[in-house]
């Protein structure tokens, strides 16, 4: 699922992709006006039809797709929760806040941090975030006509025109957010209108323009590529007495940037102690600069870089399409819900469970809970495997009590041949043909048992020879006997416990999580600081060594 937030700028649309699942979140305003900007920019483009990045279906498509998200509220989509501030500079402009797993990122767009005219400050946080995106360029003040020509009379006679079509459609936008300007506007608006200018004029197109003494005239687009703002600065650009204001960030590739970037004719203001403050303020680990002119963006990194010289303040200023890589380190915190939460647990106690990981949350339930907490389920897995066995069924019997505390016969209702169950986990099952059948539920303890026996019934089959064996068999020195055994028992030990290492002297040197036990095979004593190995060391290998003792054939 792709997020995408909107703040002042324009999000992406995907031109025949409605299969996807995209999310948008903007706030009220912004959808207001975006379906208009766009419509008008499908209007004024003079590329193809095969070349237009989108048309009218698919900014219907979008804004089908767009969802709203209201100041301060917070939102969760896939475990990534977002809410958004008030950022200033224009209506509905958003400071986005995003948290990914405690990592909290800070978008401004464009914003301000000075109460216009109509238009609140962008808020201060309440906290620092771990990284602050900031736009990195500004303009400088500018004068508003109307209310400049209200003041004075003898600039009445002076029209004042705006010609743009798309800010008339957007006035209506202005006029019913109202209770999202700022506090002296509100109040105005309950008397008269604060967007009925007495001094300002619609003017349609260049064709309803009386050229004649001095005017103003605010036009659009503010790049001067095209349309009516284009066509009045080919008409007076040639007097010296005109002049041009562009108040907004212009791209590469259009006039007014390359009027920009003419140093005699104008200056390119970067105002840094508007971002200086709001930092100072915020105080992010990380900035990222972004939105700005390559040089002026350098200038601005380089100030900033000698202002939080003292801190531990790391500032990128990415190129376009570059991507920009943070690693964050923070501690994972599970709870316990459900049975396991109903007792309160001491410092380190040990908590057995299931790990549940949602998003970027963790839970630690019971496995009969799984079903209550979440949408996963619990399943059992019975398994069965058939082993050739050609020994007597009541020595591998033996056997196995010589090792398990718990080993219970039972009648296999089906075949009514014999059957045992070993530490209450595992079913052995007497088969015709010389076999036998192991039966378990799979989980860690039963699956050790299951290759404990397994091991041991293919220790037996090999060992059967020495009971049924003719004399001349039977007379083997005890010495060859000796260390055969020993195999077996070193086998049966590591099946236990793992790591089991021949030490010096004849000894075994066993090793469990950490602690050491040295065993020695003759006197069958053990050596370990740790009581409780030393205590299982001793009583396995006592079983261990009766298991592998010769069994009286009378016993089958």
């Amino acid at each position: 699922m792709n997020l995408s937030l909107g703040s002042s700028c324009i999000p992406s649309i995907f031109p025949g992709e409605d299969h996807i699942q995209r999310a948008s979140f903007y706030d009220t305003c912004n959808k207001g006006y975006l379906q208009v900007i766009f419509s008008v920019y499908v209007k004024v483009s003079k590329v193809s039809v095969e070349d237009m990045l989108y048309d009218e279906q698919d900014i219907l498509r979008f804004m089908d797709k767009i969802e709203v998200i209201d100041f301060h509220q917070t939102l969760e989509v896939n475990g990534i929760r977002f809410w958004c501030y008030t950022a200033g500079h224009v209506l509905g402009a958003a400071m986005f806040m995003v948290d990914i797993a405690g990592v909290r990122v800070h978008y401004t767009g464009d914003y301000s941090r000075e109460e216009d005219r109509y238009l609140r400050a962008a808020e201060i946080l309440q906290f620092s975030p771990d990284i602050c995106i900031i736009e990195s360029t500004y303009g400088g003040c500018v004068l508003i006509p109307d209310e400049y020509w209200s003041n004075h009379l003898d600039l009445h006679n002076i029209p004042i025109y705006y010609a743009s079509p798309l800010a008339k459609r957007c006035m209506a936008v202005y006029q019913t957010y109202i209770n999202s300007m700022n506090e002296r506007i509100c109040n105005q608006f309950a008397n008269s209108n604060p967007f009925d200018f007495k001094l300002i004029s619609t003017l349609k197109s260049i064709e309803n323009f009386n050229d004649v003494g001095p005017s103003v005239v605010m036009a659009s687009p503010n790049g001067l590529q095209s349309g009516l703002s284009r066509q009045l600065f080919e008409t007076w650009c040639s007097n010296k007495k005109n002049a041009c204001v562009i108040p907004g960030y212009v791209v590469e590739g259009t006039l007014a940037k390359t009027i920009i970037n003419e140093p005699k004719e104008v200056t390119l203001m970067n105002d840094f102690a508007q971002t200086s403050v709001f930092l100072k303020e915020i105080m992010p680990p990380n900035i990222i600069l972004v939105h700005g002119e390559a040089k002026e963006m350098g200038k601005l990194k380089q100030k900033l870089i000698t202002q939080f010289a003292d801190r531990n303040t790391k500032i990128i200023s990415p190129k376009n399409c570059q991507s920009v890589e943070m690693y964050f380190y923070s501690e994972k915190m599970a709870k316990t819900i459900g049975r396991l939460a109903e007792n309160t647990l001491e410092v380190g106690e040990t908590v057995s469970g299931l790990l549940v990981k949602k998003a970027f949350t963790y839970q630690i339930m019971a496995p009969d809970d799984l079903h209550v907490f979440s949408q996963l389920s619990t399943a059992n897995i019975s398994q069965r495997i058939t082993i050739a066995y050609s020994g007597a069924f009541g020595v591998l019997k033996h056997k196995l009590k010589q090792i398990f505390e718990s080993v219970e016969s039972l009648l296999d209702e089906e075949s009514e041949g014999p059957a045992f169950r070993v530490h209450e986990r595992l079913t052995v099952k007497y088969e015709l043909e010389k076999h036998i059948s192991l039966h378990w539920r799979s989980d860690p303890i039963s699956d050790m048992v299951l290759d404990f026996v397994v091991a041991l019934v293919l220790n037996i089959s090999r060992e059967i020879p020495k009971v049924v064996v003719e004399s001349e068999e039977a007379t083997k020195t005890e010495e060859k006997n000796n260390k055969k055994a020993e195999k077996v028992i070193h086998a049966l030990l590591v099946s236990l416990f793992g790591d089991v290492k021949f030490g010096e002297n004849g000894k075994l040197v066993i090793s469990v999580d950490g602690n050491v036990a040295h065993l020695h095979k003759q006197s069958g004593n053990v050596e370990s600081e740790n009581e409780g190995l030393r205590e299982s060391v001793r009583v396995a290998f006592q079983r261990i060594q009766n298991a592998v003792k010769p069994i009286p054939l009378s016993v089958s």
